[in-house]
C-alpha cells in the first residue's frame, strides 16, 4: 500500500507542463498575428471589442478632457477681456475728436467766407473707472480710481464715448471725486449747435438739467443739442452736453422753461476720460487800463469844437 501512495499520479491527472502551455500559447498566437497581418481575419473581433470598451474609454478619459476644455476657456476669456479693455480704452482716446467733429463741420460752415481759420487747441487726457458713487442720494457724485498720484488735478473736464459728463471737484492721493452735470450745485456754459445761442446748464439732481436764461422767443426746440461753448477757463468748447426734450412758455415769465437730457451716459457709464488743462486764457483786460486817459473830449464828428470867443 505504501509503494501505490508514493507514485507519481497518472499524466492525463496532471496536464501539460508550463513549457508545453508556454509553446502552445505562443503557437496560437503567431498563428493568429499572421492570420490577421495576411487574411485580416480578426478585424470583426477588434470591432466588436472596440465598441464594448468605447464607453471605459470614454469615462476613463473625461476628467483630463474637462481639464483641457476648461483650461482652454479660462484662457479665452482672458483674452477676450483684455481685447475688450484695449478696444474701450482706443474709444476713449478718440472720444474727444470725435465728439468735436460735428461741432467742427458746422463752425467751418458758418466760417467757410473768412480768409484764414484758428487752429482749434488740440485735446488729451488720461482714462479712469468709476469706482463708486456718492452715499449721498440727494447729490451726483462718482469717485474715479486715479488722484493725485497720477497728475489729477480739481476742475478738469470728465467725459465719456459720447459727451460731457461733469467736472473734478476734489482730488485724493489715489482717488478723484467727479461732480456730475445733473448735480444741483454743477453748471456749464453751453451753446444751441443749430443757432449758437449760448446760455448756462445747471442740473435738477434727477438726472436731467436745466437751460436757462433764454429768452421767451428765442430759437430753441426739443431734440436740438447742447456743446459746451467754451467761455471759460475750463471746457474745450464743441464737446456734446444734453439734447433738449422740453420747451415751455409762460406769459409771466420773460424766460423759457427748457429741460435737457444729458446725451453722456452719466448715470452708467464705467470708464470715462479725464481731459487735461486748458492752456491758460489771455488774461482779462483791466478796465483801468481800458479807459480813456484824462484829457479833453474829443469833438463828436459834424461838430466844432467849443471855443472861446475872442475880444476885439
Amino acid at each position: 500500500m505504501a509503494s501505490l501512495d508514493n507514485a507519481p499520479p497518472p499524466f492525463f491527472r496532471r496536464g501539460p507542463t508550463p513549457l508545453a502551455q508556454l509553446c502552445f500559447y505562443v503557437a496560437c498566437s503567431l498563428a493568429l498575428f499572421v492570420l490577421d497581418l495576411r487574411f485580416q481575419a480578426l478585424e470583426y473581433a477588434r470591432q466588436g471589442l472596440s465598441l464594448v470598451t468605447e464607453p471605459l474609454r470614454q469615462v476613463a478619459q473625461a476628467p483630463m478632457r474637462f481639464l483641457n476644455e476648461g483650461s482652454d476657456y479660462l484662457v479665452a476669456l482672458e483674452k477676450v477681456q483684455a481685447e475688450n479693455d484695449a478696444l474701450k480704452a482706443t474709444q476713449l482716446e478718440a472720444a474727444p475728436v470725435l465728439n468735436a467733429l460735428p461741432h467742427l463741420i458746422a463752425e467751418n460752415e458758418r466760417l467757410r467766407q473768412l480768409l484764414a481759420l484758428q487752429s482749434r487747441e488740440s485735446t488729451a487726457g488720461d482714462a479712469a473707472s468709476i469706482l463708486y458713487t456718492a452715499r449721498d442720494p440727494f447729490s451726483r457724485r462718482v469717485y474715479l480710481d486715479k488722484g493725485q498720484q497720477q497728475g489729477l488735478t480739481p476742475g478738469r473736464p470728465v467725459l465719456d464715448a459720447h459727451g460731457l459728463i461733469g467736472q473734478v471737484t476734489r482730488v485724493f492721493p489715489f482717488s478723484a471725486e467727479v461732480t456730475l452735470i445733473t448735480d444741483k450745485d454743477q453748471s456749464v456754459p453751453v451753446q444751441v449747435e443749430r443757432t449758437g445761442q449760448r446760455s448756462f446748464i445747471f442740473g435738477l439732481g434727477n438726472g436731467q438739467v436745466t437751460l436757462k436764461y433764454i429768452p421767451a422767443n428765442a430759437d430753441v426746440q426739443p431734440g436740438d443739442i447742447l456743446i459746451t461753448s467754451g467761455l471759460d477757463d475750463l471746457y474745450q468748447p464743441g464737446f456734446p452736453v444734453a439734447r433738449i426734450i422740453e420747451v415751455s412758455h409762460d406769459s409771466s415769465d420773460a424766460f423759457a422753461r427748457i429741460i435737457a437730457v444729458p446725451v453722456a451716459a452719466v448715470e452708467n457709464h464705467t470708464l470715462v476720460m479725464v481731459l487735461r488743462p486748458r492752456p491758460e486764457l489771455p488774461p482779462r483786460p483791466d478796465a483801468a487800463e481800458n479807459a480813456a486817459p484824462n484829457h479833453k473830449t474829443p469833438a463828436r464828428a459834424g461838430q466844432r469844437p467849443n471855443r472861446r470867443a475872442r475880444g476885439g
